[in-house]
C-alpha cells in the first residue's frame, strides 16, 4: 500500500506529523519546506500540486466555494478545544483517523472534532 501524504499546516501542533508518520502517511510540514505565513491559496495549492492532503485547524479551509472539495486530495480540519490535553488529542485523532478508510479522503472535505467525524462528499 503506498503512503498517503499529509501536508501539515502551522496552526497545528507539530505532534499531527508524528501521529500521521505512526500511522504510515509520509508527512510534510508547511514549517518545514518554506510556506510558513503564506497565504491559504499558495498552501492549498502546494498541497494539490503534491497530491497532498492538508491537515489545519483553519476553517477558511472548510468554505467549500472557495476550495471545493473535488478539486483536492482532500482537507481535513482539525477542531479540537486549545484545553485538551496532547494525550487526548493524540488518541483522538489517531482513533478517527483509523476509520477513515485511504481511499476516501480524496474529493473530500473531513472535520475531526472530539467524539465525531463529519465527511462532505461531493
Amino acid at each position: 500500500m503506498s503512503k498517503l501524504i499529509g501536508l501539515v499546516d502551522e496552526d497545528l501542533p507539530r505532534l499531527i506529523d508524528g501521529i500521521l508518520e505512526k500511522l504510515s502517511w509520509k508527512v510534510k510540514d508547511v514549517r518545514d519546506i518554506g510556506l510558513r505565513g503564506k497565504s491559504d491559496e499558495e498552501i492549498i495549492s502546494f498541497a494539490k500540486k503534491s497530491r497532498a492532503v492538508l491537515f489545519s485547524a483553519d476553517w477558511g479551509f472548510a468554505n467549500i466555494l472557495k476550495f471545493p472539495p473535488k478539486d483536492y486530495f482532500g482537507i481535513v480540519i482539525l477542531s479540537f478545544p486549545n484545553e485538551v490535553s496532547d494525550v487526548f488529542l493524540v488518541r483522538e485523532i489517531r482513533r478517527t483517523l483509523m476509520k477513515i478508510p485511504r481511499k476516501d479522503f480524496k474529493g473530500r472535505l473531513i472535520i475531526l472534532e472530539p467524539g465525531k467525524i463529519r465527511i462532505r462528499k461531493e
